[in-house]
């Protein structure tokens, strides 16, 4: 798996996520903006799916968690927010309140627990009660 590629692509349609929520469906761009997202992750999930529901798979596993494994664009939190880029100049994100995929597991028994997808670097992060608290899965 091409890691660079993996964190660009994501990278693409994060921010194309960032850019649609600054729209209103009233907008002009809305539709072809949404429907460049759209394509983007469905350009994702064909070329890194296979991948990335592996290492679901291993996630789930070691959750103990029955729930159904979904293509990795599922994923995606609605909203992410830009960190301040480090010294290559490359930008993180962050993710707050309750986003992503909510799962069962009785090792968190009672709680929301939700796993995201978060660019650079690439990885899964586990969030309990709308804070995230630990990558489950990092691609470097």
């Amino acid at each position: 798996m091409d890691l660079d590629k993996l964190d660009k692509d994501l990278t693409a349609i994060v921010e194309k996520r960032i850019e649609l929520s600054k729209l209103t469906y009233a907008d002009d761009n809305y539709d072809d903006i949404e429907e460049e997202m759209h394509d983007l992750e469905d350009d994702f999930n064909e070329e890194f799916g296979d991948a990335l529901e592996g290492e679901l798979e291993k996630i789930y596993d070691k959750l103990d968690s029955d729930t159904d494994i979904l293509l990795p664009s599922a994923y995606l939190a609605n909203k992410y927010i830009p960190m301040l880029p480090d010294a290559r100049g490359i930008v993180s994100y962050e993710v707050k309140g309750k986003e992503g995929v909510p799962i069962e597991s009785e090792q968190f028994d009672g709680q929301d627990v939700r796993i995201i997808i978060v660019p650079n670097p690439t990885r899964f992060v586990m969030q309990i009660n709308g804070v995230a608290m630990k990558d489950l899965w990092r691609s470097r």
